[in-house]
């Protein structure tokens, strides 16, 4: 599991911290799904947060160097892909973003998530549908959350560079979908998938 966080100094008063809270990675047949939380801070604005899947990668990665260094508090962290096939890929992104909340350095009175699902928090949590185009916090942990699994992308195509990794993340393309058929199936495949369960079933 990974995880990373950071306390900035001088915080604003607790009782106006909010977490926004969002997840990259659901939709791929392969790697870990990561989620993010980010305590943005109202007096030290970033300008250009916006959804991460608006953004491009150049664009993401500087923003996500903002959000770290200008924040209040940031975490980041992960469900792997033997969690994902264990108890499936919904309740892996929730452990994901359970994790990310619980590994800020603080609790914030209040977290924003993404979606219609949220994990089980010890504080007050609303879920948001379209949050990371509506809610800056969630928009900054939607950009934490996708550089960072890009990151881990990037590093799985080191060590497996016959799938691609570096160019599809791991999506079900139809270059990565041949790429499974002629070299099977990587210990970085999500084997609840259904794509990577029909290629199990057929050898």
């Amino acid at each position: 599991m990974m995880k990373d966080y950071l306390l900035q100094k001088n915080p604003v008063p607790i009782n106006e911290m909010t977490g926004g809270v969002d997840e990259a990675g659901r939709g791929p047949l392969a790697g870990p799904v990561f989620a993010a939380c980010v305590v943005l801070n109202p007096v030290n604005k970033i300008e250009g947060i916006i959804d991460s899947k608006k953004l491009s990668e150049k664009k993401r990665n500087i923003l996500a160097n903002l959000i770290k260094r200008d924040s209040i508090a940031w975490a980041i962290s992960s469900a792997s892909v033997e969690e994902i096939d264990n108890i499936n890929i919904l309740q892996a992104s929730l452990l994901a973003m359970k994790r990310a909340v619980e590994n800020l350095p603080f609790q914030p009175d209040k977290v924003l998530v993404d979606g219609i699902y949220s994990p089980r928090l010890q504080i007050p949590v609303q879920t948001i549908i379209k949050g990371d185009s509506l809610i800056t916090e969630i928009s900054a942990a939607s950009i934490l959350a996708k550089t960072a699994r890009d990151t881990e992308m990037y590093y799985l195509h080191k060590i497996l560079p016959k799938y691609g990794f570096d160019k599809h993340k791991g999506y079900p393309t139809k270059k990565h979908l041949e790429a499974l058929k002629i070299h099977g199936i990587s210990s970085a495949h999500r084997r609840s998938f259904s794509p990577i369960r029909k290629l199990i079933s057929c050898n």
